[in-house]
């Protein structure tokens, strides 16, 4: 008999991986976190800092500073490296300076022998994974962005605070980019399963008048806010991350949003988009398909054209 255990390596110890590692150990979600950055010290100091919460942890955690030979027997690699956020900066402005981080790292990650799932957090993550996928030459399962994750996350919170309803409560995704462009499909927004659009009808008062448009902006702007009194984003993406990682490796089946490439599905084809998507053992299993009106179509047609556009820059640079 051999027992199997779980091994994360996360490429990018800045303040998003080393809270990944953080999310990932406190919860026990695997067995080993290896932390890999082009600063050793800096990768050193977050996997000794994460090894001194495990004794007061229920479950043990090995946490270690790596190399890339340690994702040779990997489950999965977290892409998180990249250049710190900056106020009044898209996303997508940071594609020039994470490609040529990413092109140091593809290549040590292939000849490791890694055969795993890569999980992508860089951004811009729409079009980042899909320049690792198109790069490594993995199948499209094994390759996927975290995506409107944590966007998802931040519309369910900013509709709690806007009805008075617990997040956990509330079923909305946010899709397409991870960015500016996002859309949100508010024909599918629940509340205990009840369709938002019946509440607004039912209640005028209340959920008639939320502005959905005014809504979707505070969602897509969400980070702004945080960055512009931080610095950075972490706590939520690091939960997420575990969420994503969790389905991954207890074979779920569980749907979440998540950047994944797209080849048909909703009319795209040959983009990286979040869409809700089936995760489990395999990675990306399957994408959900749900049935947009013809507004939240063009809106959807929209973000895609947008990471188009960005997905071709990518290949010249």
């Amino acid at each position: 008999m051999s027992i199997k255990t779980r091994k994360i390596v996360i490429v990018g110890s800045g303040n998003v991986g080393s809270h990944c590692a953080f999310s990932l150990a406190i919860q026990g979600i695997c067995d080993e976190i290896v932390m890999i950055d082009k600063i050793d010290k800096k990768a050193n100091a977050e996997a000794v800092d994460l090894s001194d919460t495990v004794s007061y942890l229920p479950h043990y955690v090995k946490s270690k500073k790596g190399t890339f030979k340690d994702c040779e027997d990997a489950d999965i690699v977290v892409v998180s490296l990249g250049i710190p956020p900056e106020d009044n900066k898209s996303r997508l402005d940071y594609l020039e300076d994470t490609i040529k981080e990413v092109n140091t790292i593809i290549d040590p990650i292939l000849e490791s022998g890694f055969n795993g799932i890569f999980i992508v957090i860089s951004n811009p993550v729409d079009v980042i994974a899909h320049y690792i996928w198109k790069k490594t030459g993995f199948p499209r399962n094994k390759v996927f962005g975290t995506g409107t994750t944590l966007d998802s996350s931040r519309l369910r919170r900013i509709l709690s605070d806007e009805t008075g309803i617990d997040q956990k409560s509330i079923q909305a995704y946010c899709m397409g980019e991870h960015g500016d462009s996002q859309m949100v499909p508010w024909s599918h927004v629940y509340f205990g399963g009840k369709p938002l659009f019946d509440l607004m009808k039912e209640k005028p008062e209340t959920y008639g008048k939320l502005n959905l448009d005014e809504l979707t902006n505070r969602t897509a702007n969400a980070a702004y806010e945080i960055i512009a009194g931080k610095g950075c984003t972490e706590f939520g993406i690091g939960v997420g991350l575990s969420e994503i990682v969790k389905a991954i490796l207890h074979d779920e089946k569980r749907i979440l949003p998540a950047s994944t490439l797209l080849e048909g599905q909703y009319g795209e084809e040959n983009v990286f988009a979040s869409v809700p998507v089936i995760l489990g053992k395999n990675g990306v299993e399957e994408v959900v398909e749900i049935n947009l009106t013809e507004k939240e179509k063009s809106q959807f047609n929209h973000t895609c054209e947008v990471l188009k556009e960005y997905i071709e820059k990518a290949n010249t640079l």
